[in-house]
């Protein structure tokens, strides 16, 4: 299931996209592993089923996924800033 999620605008004014820096709050995580599910190569989960990050900044490539994983986040802790 895709959610729709609105346009970050991750572009410069050459249009040219940057990368976007993404912060979990593990201690908000519920452990429902959606954030896995959507964005498989930035999150993972730890043996209780935290989430962590694989990575802490997404370009283009995985944008999308991470902003999935950002609107379908049970606990809202997860987050897109520009660095």
């Amino acid at each position: 299931m895709r959610v729709s999620v609105p346009d970050t605008s991750h572009h410069d004014e050459k249009g040219k996209g940057y990368p976007m820096k993404v912060e979990l709050e593990a201690d908000k995580c519920v452990a429902s592993g959606q954030c896995v599910v959507a964005a498989m190569e930035v999150f993972d989960q730890d043996d209780d089923g935290i989430a962590i990050l694989l990575t802490e900044e997404v370009g283009d490539d995985r944008l999308g996924d991470v902003e999935e994983a950002v609107a379908v986040c049970p606990a809202a802790a997860i987050r897109l800033v520009r660095p």
